[in-house]
């Protein structure tokens, strides 16, 4: 039986698209987040989310507050979903935060925000809001820590969601032959570093990464 392994311990939904994929698999989260102890102003209007894990320190500050006054700029159907199941409006959602940037240059040039984010944020957004003098002021509400773990064996397959999930992993194991799935070309270019065995998922989401797993992973069986 071939074996997946994904860096991301997968929601019960999730685990369901492996039932009867004659795989076999193995899970783990490759990266533990913490929330770090600030206060998030809530006197703006304009909010940057790049990830779920800001808007869920965002929610838990807000916690009764009404919501329908924020603006929500994010990265991600997932990011979305969780800011609109909770009253948040969102202008705008893309799928990279580079794209972000570029959509808050062009129509929001004007405006005012404040950006959520981890200590592992990429540099695209806040470079691309610099450079075209959007005011911005960047808070970092969460850290994102390595969580080393070592496997005594190979797997088949490895499905990555992040640079530092790659980066974290690499600090117990290599990655030998395994084919890497992952969620972005982000990732992919961390991955590139080590091997050649790259598919990168058609929309960046885990259900996309999972589904092109197996399908390709059932293929070679």
């Amino acid at each position: 039986m071939k074996t997946v392994l994904s860096t991301k311990i997968l929601t019960p939904s999730q685990k369901e698209l492996f039932l009867n994929s004659g795989l076999g698999l193995v899970e783990y989260d490759a990266l533990k987040i913490e929330s770090r102890d600030v206060k998030i102003p809530f006197n703006y209007t304009n909010y940057i989310f790049t990830s779920k894990n800001a808007v869920k320190v965002f929610l838990n500050q807000s916690e009764g507050m009404d919501k329908s006054e924020f603006r929500a700029y994010c990265v991600g159907e997932k990011t979305k979903a969780l800011l609109e199941e909770n009253g948040v409006k969102v202008v705008k959602m893309a799928e990279y935060a580079s794209e972000l940037g570029k959509i808050l240059i062009k129509n929001h040039k004007n405006e005012a925000f404040i950006f959520l984010c981890g200590n592992k944020r990429r540099d695209d957004l806040p470079d691309t809001l610099t450079k075209n003098n959007v005011q911005y002021k960047e808070l970092e509400v969460y850290h994102t820590h390595l969580n080393p773990k070592k496997f005594q064996r190979d797997f088949d397959s490895i499905l990555f969601f992040s640079p530092s999930g790659i980066r974290s992993y690499l600090l117990e194991n290599s990655l030998g032959t395994s084919i890497l799935f992952c969620i972005g070309e982000t990732t992919a270019n961390e991955a590139r570093k080590h091997s050649k065995n790259i598919i990168i998922a058609n929309k960046p989401t885990v259900e996309n990464v999972l589904v092109q797993a197996i399908k390709e992973m059932s293929f070679r069986t």
